[in-house]
């Protein structure tokens, strides 16, 4: 077979593949007869690997020794800079490390990254490789860096090398050197999510609130990665819970945008200033709103966190839930009692924003939750949170006990009210200007006044309720007022006809 490139995309004669695949299998046999036909024993692929790269890479001393004899080059780098030594620490072939120093390779060797075979063998957790590099070999130093700024410490925190960063520590490495981001290995351990490693660095008396160059400490990582140990450590150990990044965030901000709820239950038990705005005036409710994380909204809602708090476009978390229409989140605010009277830069109010959405269903809720805040000030002196009257909820109405009700008030408003009316009756009933904005803010066609009507009659329905009067006297009394005598005794006809519902016949 004539031989001829492996590929269009490659350098190799068919020949030299042979030998690197030989060198891979440790096949001595065919790597001799290919060296003995002349095959070029330092031939490259594209990246720049040759037979001895594999050889050493793969751990097979026999192919090594075979193109030593051939191969004087044992320096030469691939395309990474990595060349057999580099190559053999990575992996962890302690034997062959052995035999290429023998042979005179370049102990002081680097890749492209800076990476010494100190650093190799740390990052991938090789002990024995770095017994042997510390102790049999010389000028070793320990705290040599790469291009990153990283020592062999910070390598082995970074990807959890527990045994190797034990090692280190004894052979008395610096425990709070700096990578050119200002990380010690305290940061990358938690970073990582390394608990027994940042265990292991904490341990060794560092300060755990050195911040790096972006002002984050060891805590704000381990709360931007959610991890939980890494957290409770930190926080166990005594470090500072409110400590401010350079954008003046707290760790409370990191784990309320992601959605942590473990680790936002840990903050706020251990202190962490829930109300904290950063450089942008965004507190960690914003965030938990903005990124719909329900259950985090819900742990910061029940700690009391300040809920009319504004972020830099003067919105609340209520405001941004109406403009992304999340009903669970506004629910749970709107029953803690916020002020529907805050305007974002823009002027709006929350009813405002979430009509301008068409979050039809929201809107409702929130001006149900105006009514009950101004009747509870009215009757009762207090706040939403105060209320005693039974489970409080601004969603939809879907109970059995309401049905019937609920269709007199669907016939009342799609068959009987005349284009207009519905505004009077809710006038008279209290509603604002601008509740009723909102309400017509909904366009269905030139009948939408049926469903504006309608809606307005279920919320007023739910004031009535919450405030337990008789739905039926008070809709006849309305629509007396209004005029509408002949519909008040049609409609009481309707509304006392027969039902099954002993709550609704007692109502009535």
């Amino acid at each position: 077979m004539e031989d001829e490139l492996v590929s269009e995309d490659d350098v190799l004669l068919w020949s030299e593949q042979e030998l690197h695949d030989a060198a891979r299998r440790n096949d001595t046999g065919k790597m001799l007869e290919l060296i003995q036909k002349g095959v070029n024993v330092t031939a490259k692929n594209k990246i720049e690997r040759k037979a001895l790269h594999w050889a050493a890479g793969a751990g097979h001393e026999q192919a090594l020794r075979l193109l030593l004899d051939h191969d004087p080059d044992v320096n030469d780098g691939d395309s990474f800079g990595m060349n057999a030594l580099l190559l053999a620490a990575w992996f962890g072939h302690l034997h062959i490390l052995q035999v290429l120093v023998s042979c005179g390779a370049k102990l002081s060797c680097e890749n492209k990254d800076g990476l010494t075979m100190l650093h190799c063998a740390a990052q991938r957790g090789h002990i024995r490789v770095l017994e042997f590099i510390m102790e049999d070999l010389e000028d070793m130093r320990l705290d040599r860096v790469d291009k990153s700024g990283k020592t062999a410490l910070h390598l082995a925190a970074e990807h959890g090398r527990l045994e190797v960063v034990e090692f280190l520590i004894g052979l008395g490495c610096t425990h709070g050197s700096r990578d050119k981001e200002e990380n010690t290995a305290m940061h990358l351990a938690a970073r990582g999510g390394h608990t027994e490693v940042l265990q292991k660095v904490v341990e060794t008396g560092v300060d755990v609130d050195e911040k790096n160059a972006e002002g984050l400490t060891a805590l704000h990582l381990a709360a931007d990665g959610g991890h939980y140990d890494c957290v409770k450590l930190l926080v166990e150990s005594g470090c500072n819970v409110n400590a401010q990044t350079n954008k003046c965030m707290n760790a409370l901000h990191y784990v309320s945008r992601h959605g942590f709820e473990r680790e936002v239950s840990l903050l706020l038990e251990a202190g962490t200033l829930m109300d904290l705005v950063d450089n942008q005036h965004t507190a960690p409710l914003h965030l938990a709103v903005l990124h719909n994380h329900a259950e985090v909204v819900r742990l910061l809602v029940d700690a009391e966190c300040n809920l009319d708090v504004p972020d830099c476009r003067q919105q609340t978390g209520l405001h941004i839930a109406a403009e992304h229409g999340w009903q669970d989140l506004a629910e749970m605010m709107l029953i803690s009692g916020v002020d529907l009277n805050l305007r974002d830069k823009q002027g709006k109010t929350c009813l405002e924003v979430a009509a301008r959405g068409n979050h039809v269903l929201l809107v409702d809720m929130i001006i149900k939750a105006d009514r009950f805040y101004k009747w509870e000030k009215d009757h009762m002196g207090g706040r939403p949170d105060s209320w005693e009257g039974g489970p409080l909820t601004f969603k939809q109405d879907h109970q059995p006990e309401t049905q019937h009700l609920r269709s007199v008030l669907w016939s009342l408003a799609t068959r009987y009210l005349c284009r207009g009316e519905w505004k009077i009756l809710a006038q008279h009933w209290g509603f604002s200007d601008a509740h009723i904005r909102a309400l017509e803010h909904q366009w269905t066609g030139m009948k939408s006044f049926k469903e504006h009507g309608h809606r307005m009659l279920l919320i007023w329905l739910h004031g009535v309720l919450l405030a337990g009067e008789n739905p039926i006297k008070a809709l006849y009394e309305g629509l007396v007022e209004i005029s509408r005598t002949d519909l008040a005794e049609c409609i009481r006809q309707k509304a006392n006809a027969e039902t099954s519902s002993p709550k609704i016949c007692s109502a009535m």
